[in-house]
């Protein structure tokens, strides 16, 4: 399945100049995905720190991207993230996504978002195919 362009997307979208602008990569035969972004100051929550929605919204997309070569449109279902670290603002993260399980039209992923080496925040989601 070939991802259709949505340049509006509030983290991937290289043309939302509100968004967090996002950069993926894919790997369909293994269920992988790969991204990083600079988290600017625009989206700090308290102190200097990036907001927890953000951080939620960038392990939801990391486990999107990893269903992507599933077929259908995935979406999420639910998703639970665990904050473990704070993340400063202005420092690039790396995230990753891993597709756990599938069947059908159900999906399992699972997320993380690193920063110097360390897991900061970590994600589950469940993602329903649509067709």
């Amino acid at each position: 399945m070939e991802l259709m362009k949505n340049d509006r997307c509030f983290v991937c979208g290289p043309d939302n100049n509100a968004g967090l602008r996002a950069v993926f990569q894919r790997d369909n035969q293994r269920h992988l995905a790969f991204g990083r972004v600079c988290l600017a100051e625009a989206f700090q929550g308290w102190r200097g720190r990036v907001h927890g929605g953000v951080l939620a919204a960038l392990l939801d997309e990391a486990c999107i991207y990893a269903s992507l070569g599933l077929g259908g449109d995935p979406v999420t279902a639910d998703l639970q993230v665990r904050y473990l670290l704070p993340v400063p603002c202005d420092r690039e993260v790396t995230l990753f996504g891993e597709v756990v399980e599938w069947r059908k039209k159900l999906v399992k992923a699972q997320s993380r978002l690193v920063l110097d080496g360390q897991i900061h925040a970590e994600g589950q989601a469940r993602i329903l195919l649509l067709r």
